[in-house]
């Protein structure tokens, strides 16, 4: 299994998790602390994908995603990267 890091790459509007750009996270199967939980239930599925190996056909890098909070609001960008 690998190990799966998110990133903030955009925040807009006012985050109520205190989110900002450059923050980083590693996903497992707990809500890292610190991190929103909308934010870890949206980014989930996605690290799952990326930490058993498979990947997303329309990222140009097999290695990670880009995935958005579901506040349409105040989204906060987040990327995905295999270790």
């Amino acid at each position: 299994m690998f190990e799966v890091i998110a990133k903030v790459i955009s925040q807009e509007g006012t985050c109520t998790a205190g989110h900002s750009v450059g923050q980083e996270f590693v996903i497992g199967q707990a809500t890292p602390p610190g991190l929103c939980s909308w934010a870890f239930y949206s980014l989930f599925p996605f690290a799952q994908v990326l930490q058993f190996g498979g990947s997303f056909p329309w990222e140009k890098d097999k290695d990670r995603a880009i995935v958005a909070c579901p506040d349409a609001d105040n989204p906060v960008v987040f990327e995905l990267r295999r270790g």
